[in-house]
């Protein structure tokens, strides 16, 4: 793996979307918390320091060591990151006395490295604190101000450290692309060499190593982590590897079978586990969603680890875990992150299994995935398929789950998804499904009350889904969708359109 740019998070809500902008340009990072000790300076060329719902005056603030990387390495530091540079090396941080959120435009630029391609006076920014800086150190240079913002931007003189009090990485900052460019590839000297056939070829070469002649397990999903993940270790060690597809009975409508067939013709060893009645067995009864989750991971385990001692020899587990999954189970703070909901790939291997863990995408975000995919030739369709949550629509059947349950979100679901894709919509969002909701409306179908079901219909568009905005989908198609669902599906008399972004909701309901 190559080792490039390292960033320190401080907490913020920005620090994935520095990463994101930074492989944008073919050049590979990492996110670790502050205080971790799990990496080492010397792998990296340059370090970033992300923003932080932090004060750096404040007692409880972050305290990084920053011996070992100021003036040795190129760094910069950015919004807070920027303001522990000034604050904590001769300068003054202090309150704002102007509100610095939001839009912004460079109103001085003085002639700099990190400046140097295509930014120019006028260059909107974009703003995010409450603290400002009101006096740089003796040795720090001012580079730009904006209207407000006096110390909009600084150098340390005979270092090459920066401090930016705006986000570069927010696509308001119109050159904030170019600006990272300039701190990495002229300044910091990196190559823009992180490409998806470099993570192929060198990934290869490192599971071939890693691996050997061991026996490897891996859950498929259907989906496309799991599936560029089996076809990465498939490359390095052909039919040593054993891809096990588990039928939870809380898929999408003729999934399984489809999801078969689909992996026929990939050269994958791929063995169909039908285990619905099990699952729908242990979850009689139980309402609560993270118990849901909880009973259809535990049986999945089982199921799978019935099946895994089935192949003799097994050393190894693969799971198709994505970078945001690694970054949301650590905090800033190096402790637990506030749990919105358990992840199904991170964590829950029981001890029993003894198997170690390889998981191939862990360094890579979503995006980067279904380009990895591409450049190995993998169905583009099965490359687009629309994320789907690991316990199905365990999570979708808000309240107790039964199997008629199941069958009736099963075909709401169909028409729905079916309906995208006959559209031309489908490519248009991000992930679509539906949710069935634990309460019955009046209705009138002829002459007769109805008392049934309502179901709610959401669309979403994102890159990577830790945000998310509702789709505008067209009235008429949602007037056809609704009508077609109440005329099919038995149980079902009211259909409403999920508007909700996230933040402040989540994208599934539960």
């Amino acid at each position: 793996m190559q080792h490039q740019v390292l960033i320190l998070d401080f907490g913020s809500q920005y620090t994935q979307l520095i990463a994101r902008r930074v492989r944008e340009l073919n050049i590979f990072c990492e996110i670790f918390p502050y205080n971790s000790k799990s990496f080492n300076v010397e792998d990296y060329k340059a370090v970033i320091l992300s923003g932080s719902p932090f004060s750096v005056r404040a007692e409880d603030a972050p305290q990084p060591d920053l011996s070992s990387i100021k003036g040795k390495l190129p760094l910069l530091g950015v919004c807070f990151g920027a303001q522990y540079l000034a604050h904590n090396f001769g300068g003054e941080v202090g309150a704002s006395n102007t509100r610095e959120y939001g839009r912004a435009n460079l109103s001085f630029i003085k002639e700099s490295e990190i400046f140097f391609e295509e930014v120019s006076e006028g260059s909107q920014v974009w703003m995010s604190h409450s603290d400002t800086i009101l006096d740089l150190p003796e040795s720090y240079e001012l580079i730009a101000s904006t209207h407000d913002v006096k110390n909009a931007a600084f150098k340390i003189k005979e270092e090459a450290t920066y401090g930016i009090q705006f986000h570069p990485e927010v696509y308001h900052s119109k050159d904030g692309l170019t600006i990272l460019k300039n701190f990495l590839v002229n300044i910091a000297g990196l190559e823009q060499t992180w490409t998806p056939e470099c993570f192929v070829e060198t990934t290869v070469a490192e599971l071939k190593e890693k691996i050997g002649n061991d026996k490897v397990v891996l859950g498929l999903s259907g989906g496309v982590d799991s599936t560029v993940a089996a076809v990465l270790i498939s490359k390095a060690i052909g039919k040593n590897l054993y891809c096990i597809f588990v039928n939870n009975g809380l898929l999408r409508k003729n999934e399984f079978e489809s999801v078969l067939d689909q992996y026929k013709d990939m050269g994958l060893n791929v063995k169909g586990v039908d285990a619905s009645a099990r699952f729908l067995k242990e979850l009689k009864g139980e309402s609560d969603p993270e118990g849901k989750r909880k009973i259809i991971g535990r049986v999945f385990i089982e199921v799978f680890d019935d099946e895994a001692h089935e192949i003799q020899d097994v050393s190894w587990l693969a799971q198709g875990t994505i970078y945001p999954d690694v970054i949301e189970s650590v905090s800033a703070t190096g402790g637990p992150s506030a749990t919105i909901k358990s992840h199904h790939n991170v964590g829950g291997l029981p001890d029993f299994m003894k198997l170690k863990i390889v998981e191939p995408l862990n360094k890579i975000f979503k995006d980067e995935v279904r380009r990895v995919g591409k450049s190995m030739g993998i169905d583009p369709e099965l490359l687009g398929r629309h994320p789907f949550p690991g316990p199905g629509l365990g999570i979708r059947i808000l309240g107790d789950i039964t199997a008629d349950k199941v069958r009736m979100l099963q075909e709401v679901d169909h028409i729905f998804i079916q309906g995208l894709k006959e559209d031309g919509l489908y490519n248009d969002v991000w992930q679509a499904g539906a949710m069935l909701l634990p309460v019955n409306s009046v209705g009138v179908m002829g002459d007769e009350r109805t008392y049934e079901k309502a179901v709610v219909l959401r669309a979403v568009e994102s890159t990577d889904g830790m945000t998310a905005d509702w789709v505008n989908l067209p009235y008429e198609f949602l007037q056809k969708t609704s009508n077609k669902i109440i005329n099919n599906v038995k149980g079902v008399n009211r259909v409403v359109y999920d508007i909700s972004s996230k933040p402040p909701a989540t994208i599934e309901w539960e």
